[in-house]
């Protein structure tokens, strides 16, 4: 008698072997009436007290509207953007560096990297801001001078460290530090195995670390980078303390002569959750771009990737 072929379904019920599709129910999590509740009450809390601020006359909402675009609160703008780009694109190129001396074979290029760290991450920025913007008080001139070659390049420190100077080097001096640990943690995210394969094929460690370490890294890096610009932004407000024309320093400057005050920081504080959210915007598009062969593709569609 020969063996009859196995079916996924028998006497028109599905096997318990091989269950068939059509049987196959989706699981949906069970619904929480607490936390729905909790989210329609945390919902109305909010909308009332946003229209209570929206209504409040002493807000003065048209005055806002009218200083919002006002020409010194742009050049504040720009100047806040221009401290933010520099000051981490230069942290971010110090900080690699950092980074790849902390992983050094060598102990004094270790021992360097770590006593950087350790300094920059532990004064704070006002008083580095204050400390750099007062340099002319230890060193009134700076340059090098060569008397047996006749050679004299000085400058007049106060010339040279001009508010936004200080501010450039106080900015970059302290967020180098803390992109050397992001960097450094993201080199460290790769397998091992990734650099000794490219030893194997005599790949150069320059090469290695550009073509196949960094890119891997990058997964790891842009998160906490990205938050790192979203904070270097709103850390820029410190420079008011110099007399640099930011975005809080320009609001200042007109609400001490008209003392509109709430006014113009509900100006400033507007501007900055707009560049906020387009920073935050960027962050998430970079982190879409280095996450694509990690993130399913199933996954990326859901969550808008």
């Amino acid at each position: 008698m020969s063996a009859q072929p196995e079916s996924n379904i028998q006497n028109g019920e599905p096997s318990r072997d091989a269950p068939s599709q059509a049987y196959v129910k989706k699981v949906l999590p069970p619904r929480n009436r607490k936390t729905t509740i909790f989210g329609v009450l945390v919902t109305i809390i909010v909308t009332l007290f946003l229209v209570s601020i929206a209504v409040n006359e002493n807000f003065r909402w048209p005055i806002v509207a009218e200083y919002l675009f006002h020409p010194n609160i742009l050049i504040g703008i720009g100047n806040t953007i221009a401290l933010t780009a520099i000051s981490m694109f230069l942290g971010t190129i110090l900080g690699a560096i950092l980074a790849l001396m902390k992983l050094a074979p060598t102990k004094t290029l270790r021992w360097i990297s770590e006593g950087y760290v350790w300094f920059f991450r532990g004064v704070p920025l006002l008083v580095q801001l204050l400390f750099w913007y007062n340099l002319a008080a230890l060193f009134p001139q700076i340059g090098l001078v060569l008397p047996d070659v006749g050679l004299d390049l000085t400058l007049n420190t106060n010339a040279l460290i001009t508010p936004f100077t200080a501010a450039i080097i106080s900015l970059t001096l302290h967020e180098s530090a803390y992109m050397a640990e992001i960097i450094r943690s993201g080199i460290l995210s790769v397998n091992k195995g990734q650099k000794e394969a490219a030893e194997a094929l005599a790949i150069t460690p320059f090469r290695a670390m550009t073509r196949i370490v960094l890119p891997q890294a990058m997964r790891i890096i842009i998160p906490p980078t990205g938050n790192q610009i979203i904070s270097m932004l709103k850390t820029t407000s410190l420079v008011s303390v110099i007399a640099l024309n930011d975005l809080l320093y320009s609001a200042q400057i007109i609400y001490s002569v008209n003392y509109r005050v709430i006014q113009l920081l509900l100006v400033a504080s507007i501007w900055y959750i707009v560049m906020v959210t387009v920073l935050t915007w960027v962050q998430s598009k970079v982190e879409s771009h280095y996450g694509k062969g990690y993130v399913p593709r199933k996954v990326r569609k859901k969550i808008g990737r």
